[in-house]
């Protein structure tokens, strides 16, 4: 593989990964104040988008340029749902099971609880969804809608949407990594993170910043899918291997670093996306290595 087609592969690449980590900061903010894996955090992110699509274009959507209003109507949407999803999914499949767990951790059954909890709800949001939308693959509609290339020099060669994916993914997770890192809101997430008792007791309504976290985990998977969706024809399955991956970009530094999770989404999008230009392997070989490194890095822990 040439150097220029190298360059493009990582550039390209590195626009998946910004969206990977968008993904991979719901997991890190979750796991900070719940210890729980959003187990059904990929399903939010093709749910959610499904949703805005749904409310925006119907149920026969096209890939074609939406106007000013639209567009903004589409991604408003979009947002919304995920942070409605993710709230949902932790108020019926985590929380039952969260509230039994004591100050040294979660017991044996509550784990089983919050995990068999989420998967049914991931799945529950993928079947409901899939009423209105039965085909196993929709062409979406794209909110950046840049077609063309642009030259970065040395027969370089990059899509525009891949930048302005780039540019808006990581843009957005590192607004919120330092606004958590260094506001007073992020300060209270931190507090109820590192000691849940105490905050309580210094008067934090721990229960509300939980809520408010799943939220902005959701929407930030809303996000993700709004960048991912578009680049080809995709379908409500496909949100459990963007969550795996995701998973992966969480796992491969530090498991609850918000700052570790977008580096490791990038990490992911890169690899993924040299495997991808690499004429002797392809898609599902780069599927295949993301999933071997999750196995890895679960067992890692």
């Amino acid at each position: 593989m040439s150097l220029p087609v190298t360059l493009q592969a990582l550039v390209t690449g590195l626009a998946t990964g910004a969206a990977y980590g968008l993904i991979a900061l719901g997991f890190a903010l979750v796991w900070r104040l719940t210890q729980t894996l959003a187990l059904a955090h990929g399903d939010i992110v093709t749910g959610a988008v499904f949703v805005g699509v749904l409310a925006v274009t119907g149920t026969a959507p096209v890939a074609l340029p939406l106007g000013a209003g639209r567009t903004l109507a589409l991604t408003l949407v979009t947002l919304a749902a995920g942070a409605a999803l993710s709230v949902a999914v932790y108020v019926v499949a985590v929380r039952p099971f969260r509230s039994r767990t004591s100050a040294w951790g979660y017991a044996t059954g509550d784990v089983l609880g919050w995990v068999a909890g989420a998967l049914a709800a991931g799945l529950l949001i993928r079947e409901l969804l899939g009423l209105p939308f039965a085909q196993q693959a929709y062409a979406l509609p794209d909110p950046l809608g840049s077609p063309g290339t642009i030259g970065l020099g040395g027969g370089v060669t990059v899509p525009i949407r891949a930048l302005e994916v780039l540019a808006v993914g990581l843009a957005a997770s590192v607004l919120v990594e330092r606004v958590l890192a260094v506001t007073g809101a992020g300060a209270v997430i931190r507090a109820v993170a590192d000691d849940a008792g105490a905050a309580a007791l210094l008067g934090v309504p721990t229960e509300r910043v939980v809520l408010i976290a799943f939220a902005l985990a959701g929407a930030l998977a809303g996000l993700a899918g709004l960048l991912i969706a578009p680049q080809a024809p995709i379908g409500l399955q496909d949100g459990v291997l963007l969550g795996l991956k995701g998973m992966t970009a969480a796992l491969l530094f530090r498991l609850g670093s918000l700052r570790a999770a977008i580096a490791g989404g990038l990490v992911i999008g890169a690899v993924e996306g040299v495997i991808l230009a690499t004429p002797a392997l392809g898609a599902r070989w780069a599927d295949l290595t993301v999933l071997a490194a999750l196995v890895v890095l679960a067992a890692r822990r």
